[in-house]
């Protein structure tokens, strides 16, 4: 039968920032779908609560894990208009992400629009203010929070709501988060049951200060448990130091095979690359294995994952227009090209292919407005602590990609810093893909992008 093909996504939010501890967890439940809602105010928008919790670390021991008295919403129901309001704020973030990080990586490359979202979103549960006004706005959250963080839970839950047909271990996909506190730190109890109500983070206490390295280890651990090992490493040696404050961790496991799997041993043929004609296995099926359709200058395939909730979607630009193509591509013409009804059976041949990208999302966010956050004394994540001692350092994102026959896997990480600021039908039709393309696997229920990127040579 098909080997199982996994794909692992991972987002960490890592901030290190001002004193402050407290711990509530929870695994990620199912997700859920997004909707309509009303745009944030232009003004302010006040952070959670007043009040604050500290730790008794003296009884609490470090790395352990404490649940938050606010259980996870696990039945919620929210408004269909919310949900789809979130899938295309999401979809138009993906745009924005696609069109700044394709700058910076002139060939393959990929990254997770929907493990940045969740992360930055549990981040955005602490913002007040201009802060939050620019982090809604870069983000593309249109539903204001008492609203936004609720449909993200449901989408989540949807997102892992097992299907009535995933053939075992064929299919996977599950979603956890995590938040990391400094010992002795004090948080508002309003934002950490958000977090644990919204977002099922478990809380861990660490000792950042003194232990950085043992913290490092164990939210490494942490990351390569919930991603099967995939990112054994997320932050390396120097990335936490005793300025670090909080983490925030979401890690997404995927593993999907086709649901009508490509013949072993392809062949290798030509893939017209970007700059030079290039050799790679081209993978082909000897049935109908994909929906077909297409459109002015381009042409389409999905495939469809076992379980049938999942599917990767190939957009195949006409010969010699792929830069004009990828540069023209909108939220709404996006949208338009994904959600085609002109559909034909038929067959895909594909090249087989495996990359890694890394990515700096420092540039990306603040060209897209987001730039208190980095900035000492100016960021306001008083929604987290009631303090003005907390500002975003770096963002950071990795994604791996791994197609062949028998399915797909993939992984992503992403981390961001923050530090204390006390200093500044039969087949009828065969589309061969041997030209540059772009891919996303997408969520059919939800309509989720969880993962999409580019493919300019296969080989690379």
């Amino acid at each position: 039968m098909t080997r199982s093909a996994s794909l692992a996504l991972l987002f960490v939010c890592l901030l290190p920032g001002c004193g402050n501890d407290n711990n509530s967890d929870g695994p990620k439940g199912p997700p859920v779908a997004p909707d309509a809602g009303a745009q944030p105010d232009a003004g302010s928008i006040p952070g959670p609560d007043l009040g604050q919790v500290g730790l008794d670390t003296g009884s609490a021991p470090l790395s352990s894990q404490v649940q938050s008295d606010k259980p996870r919403a696990t039945s919620s129901v929210v408004p269909a208009a919310d949900a789809s309001q979130l899938a295309a704020d999401n979809l138009a973030f993906g745009v924005d992400l696609h069109r700044q990080l394709g700058k910076q990586n002139s060939g393959n490359y990929i990254f997770s629009q929907t493990s940045i979202s969740l992360a930055l979103a549990m981040l955005y549960g602490g913002a007040a203010n201009n802060t939050a006004v620019q982090m809604a706005t870069a983000l593309h959250f249109s539903l204001p929070p008492e609203r936004l963080h609720p449909t993200f839970d449901a989408l989540e839950l949807a997102l892992m709501a097992p299907s009535s047909d995933n053939g075992g271990k064929a299919f996977q996909l599950s979603i956890a988060n995590s938040l990391w506190v400094q010992s002795g730190a004090v948080f508002l109890p309003s934002y950490l049951d958000l977090l644990a109500q919204d977002y099922g983070a478990g809380l861990f206490i660490e000792d950042f200060v003194h232990a950085y390295e043992s913290a490092r280890g164990d939210i490494n651990t942490w990351v390569s448990d919930h991603t099967e090992q995939m990112i054994p490493e997320l932050f390396p040696v120097g990335s936490i130091t005793p300025d670090t404050r909080l983490v925030l961790a979401n890690a997404v496991y995927f593993h999907g095979d086709w649901l009508f799997p490509f013949k072993g041993g392809s062949p290798k043929g030509t893939f017209h690359a970007a700059t030079a004609d290039v050799s790679v296995p081209m993978m082909s099926s000897e049935q109908s294995n994909a929906s077909l359709w297409s459109g002015a200058g381009w042409n389409a395939a999905s495939l469809t994952y076992a379980g049938g909730t999942t599917s990767m979607i190939l957009l195949v630009p006409d010969a010699g227009t792929f830069t004009a193509f990828e540069q023209g591509i909108t939220a709404d013409s996006l949208t338009a090209m994904l959600s085609s009804t002109q559909v034909q059976t038929g067959m895909v041949t594909m090249p087989s292919f495996k990359f890694a990208t890394p990515s700096s999302l420092d540039t990306t966010l603040k060209a897209l407005g987001m730039t208190d956050a980095f900035t000492p004394n100016v960021a306001d994540f008083s929604g987290i602590d009631s303090g003005r001692d907390l500002s975003v350092g770096t963002v950071i994102h990795k994604a791996v990609i791994a197609v062949d026959e028998k399915g797909t896997t993939a992984a992503a990480a992403t981390g961001v810093t923050v530090g204390i600021t006390s200093v500044i039908t039969p087949p009828t039709k065969l589309l061969v893909v041997d030209r540059p393309f772009l891919f996303f696997i997408r969520h059919a229920q939800t309509g989720a992008i969880l993962f999409q990127g580019r493919v300019t040579d296969p080989t690379q």
